[in-house]
C-alpha cells in the first residue's frame, strides 16, 4: 500500500517512490516539536504529556533525555547562535536553553496578562523570534486545565531587544509556522479553521497581509482525523503542513501536490540529515524517519 496520495504529478519529484517509514524511537505519549541541528547532527523532540524533551543522535542512533521536566514543552527551534528555544505549555512561557544548562525566560506575558500557551516557534533573519499562542496548553490532553491567559489567540514576535509585539489576534487556534526560503514570507496555520495563512515580510522584518494561503482538506473523508499543525518548507519553496491523514504538500502558488500518509497523525516534523533529505516525523507515540528527494530548507544554526 502506498504511503502517498498523489494529487499532482509534480509531487513525484519531491518524494522517494518506494520509501517506507523507519521507526527511530517509540513508546512515547504524544511526540512534538522536532528540530534538526546541522552541526551536532541530532534531532531534539518533545513528549508533551510526559513533560520531557528527548534528543536522537544521528551518529549513534541513540535517544537520550535532554530535559525532564520540560514544563510540557511543545515546539522548539534554534536561534541564530545555536541555542534551543522552547514553547512551554505548562508555564505559558517561551524559554531558551543556555550553553551552561540554565533557562532564560524570553516571554511569559502580554501587557501584564499571562500568555495562553506558546505552541510553535521560528526565528527570522533579524534575530526576532515568532511564536503562536493558542489554548492547547490549557487543555487536559496537552497541558494543564485552566482559564485562558488572554482574551484572544495570537501570533507574537519577540524582537532582538527583548520587547514583545502582537502581530495578529485574528485566530482560533494558531499553530505551526515557517518562513519561505528567502524569509520574505511567513506561513502560519490555524488548526481550528483548517487553513494556512501567509504574511509578507519587508526589509525591516515587519509583517503585512495574513490572508488565507491554502486549506488542508479531506474532501472525500478518506484521510481520517487531523488538522493543520506542524509546518516546514523545502528549498524549492513548497509548504509541508500536517493535516488530515498526514503531511500535505503545497507548491508556492498554494496548489496541493500530494499527501504523505503517516503511520500516526504527524503533530510535527522537520527536515534533517547531512543532505536535508530526511523527514523526521513526530507521529503520535513514535518518532520516525522518511527519505525524500527535495531537501528541506536549512534553518538555524547555519
Amino acid at each position: 500500500m502506498s504511503i502517498y496520495r498523489i494529487v499532482d504529478e509534480c509531487f513525484r519529484v519531491l518524494i522517494v517512490a518506494d520509501a517506507t517509514f523507519e521507526t527511530l524511537a517509540e513508546g512515547f505519549r504524544f511526540t512534538e516539536g522536532p528540530t534538526w541541528h546541522p552541526v551536532h547532527r541530532h534531532v531534539t523532540f518533545t513528549d508533551i504529556p510526559s513533560s520531557c524533551i528527548h534528543r536522537w543522535h544521528a551518529g549513534s542512533g541513540e535517544t537520550e533525555v535532554l530535559r525532564d521536566p520540560s514544563f510540557m514543552t511543545n515546539g522548539t527551534c534554534y536561534d541564530r547562535q545555536g541555542r534551543l528555544l522552547m514553547c512551554e505549555h505548562e508555564s505559558s512561557r517561551v524559554t531558551r536553553l543556555e550553553d551552561d544548562g540554565g533557562i532564560t525566560v524570553l516571554a511569559d506575558n502580554w501587557e501584564g496578562q499571562e500568555l495562553n500557551s506558546p505552541n510553535d516557534i521560528v526565528v527570522d533573519a533579524h534575530d526576532a523570534i515568532w511564536f503562536t499562542d493558542p489554548l492547547y496548553g490549557r487543555e487536559a490532553a496537552t497541558g494543564v486545565v485552566r482559564d485562558p491567559g488572554l482574551p484572544f489567540r495570537g501570533l507574537f514576535r519577540i524582537n532582538a531587544d527583548g520587547s514583545l509585539d502582537l502581530i495578529d489576534d485574528d485566530y482560533d487556534g494558531p499553530n505551526g509556522l515557517c518562513f519561505s526560503p528567502d524569509r520574505r514570507r511567513l506561513y502560519v496555520n490555524d488548526s481550528e479553521r483548517q487553513h494556512v495563512r501567509v504574511y509578507e515580510i519587508d526589509d525591516a522584518g515587519q509583517a503585512s497581509g495574513g490572508g488565507v494561503f491554502a486549506e488542508t482538506l479531506d474532501d472525500d473523508g478518506s484521510l481520517g482525523y487531523g488538522s493543520p499543525d506542524g509546518m516546514k518548507i523545502d528549498r524549492a519553496g513548497n509548504v509541508w503542513c500536517a493535516g488530515p491523514g498526514g503531511i500535505h504538500v503545497f507548491d508556492p502558488t498554494a496548489a496541493l501536490l500530494g499527501v504523505v500518509l503517516t503511520p500516526q497523525f504527524p503533530a510535527n516534523f522537520c527536515f534533517g540529515g547531512d543532505d536535508m533529505c530526511s523527514l523526521f516525523v513526530a507521529a503520535g507515540t513514535t518518532f520516525v524517519r522518511l527519505p525524500v528527494v527535495c531537501p528541506g530548507q536549512v534553518t538555524y544554526p547555519l
